[in-house]
């Protein structure tokens, strides 16, 4: 078993070498280190030929004004992702590629505080539980369009799910594709398109209702750190951002932003999903 002081005493000595300067101060260093830390040794699994398989995807939420201490700088998230396969590596891990970090706001954190997501890759969904593995087929499945990229929802805080369909249900019914056990959650709830580059969220008549940052959603184009609520169960949506879009999506889409609060929740012209709940 890989030990836990050892993999963050490296990352710490590696932020110290290389990355102090990008760093918002010791305090954020210290947490950040032993949250990774925690993050990869969690999730560490047996691979192939009896090999210890580390996560390689990291998602780091906080506080849209926390991240933007991480996000002001171009190169930060990618050395912190060279240092995790350093300190991997050293410790006798291996990676299915190379680890990446990206960040996910989410307004009801407390400023200063952390919390660090991992994922093997954003790929595939098989490590995600609820995410079926034979979707069923839609209508206008032809006419699907290209899937964002690196899209991901975060569950209940925990459970990273990586978005890699075009059309995405999610409801309390087994068959939908991200299945939430809940009672709030209608049985066929909300559903998920990519349309025009962007993920939509549609309501799909539900009892609870769907919600975009607080605000009822018939409708809604999604945007990084957008907190979705299925009739009280939290949803936070996620994608990793080129550096040059990242810091820009954060300051105009986060949460309780001014353009953020501004946005239509129905922007675009398509016609609504014909799933609904019996």
């Amino acid at each position: 078993m890989v030990n836990l002081n050892d993999l963050e005493s490296r990352l710490r000595k590696l932020f110290e070498e290389k990355l102090v300067k990008h760093l918002p101060g010791q305090k954020a260093e210290e947490q950040l280190a032993l949250k990774l830390a925690t993050a990869m040794q969690a999730g560490i699994k047996d691979g192939p030929d009896g090999a210890s398989l580390a996560p390689a995807v990291y998602v780091l939420v906080a506080h849209p004004a926390t991240l933007s201490q991480y996000t002001k700088s171009a190169r930060l998230l990618k050395e912190l992702g060279k240092a995790l396969q350093t300190v991997g590596l050293e410790a006798g891990l291996c990676f299915n590629t190379h680890p990446i970090i990206t960040t996910t706001a989410d307004t009801t954190m407390p400023p200063d505080e952390l919390r660090l997501l991992a994922s093997f890759t954003t790929e595939s969904g098989g490590e995600t539980a609820g995410l079926a593995a034979q979707p069923e087929k839609v209508e206008d499945e032809g006419r699907a369009e290209a899937i964002p990229g690196s899209a991901f929802l975060i569950l209940h805080g925990t459970k990273i799910i990586p978005l890699t369909q075009s059309v995405i249900n999610i409801g309390r019914r087994l068959d939908n594709h991200i299945v939430i056990d809940d009672p709030r959650v209608s049985r066929n709830h909300a559903q998920l398109r990519a349309i025009k580059g962007r993920f939509v969220v549609f309501d799909l008549n539900s009892t609870g209702g769907t919600f975009v940052n607080g605000q009822p959603a018939n409708q809604s184009v999604l945007y990084p750190g957008d907190v979705i609520s299925l009739a009280g169960v939290t949803l936070i949506f996620g994608q990793d951002l080129p550096a040059t879009a990242r810091s820009r999506e954060l300051d105009q889409t986060a949460p309780g932003s001014a353009a953020s609060a501004d946005r239509p929740t129905a922007v675009l012209k398509t016609p609504p999903p014909d799933d609904r709940p019996e």
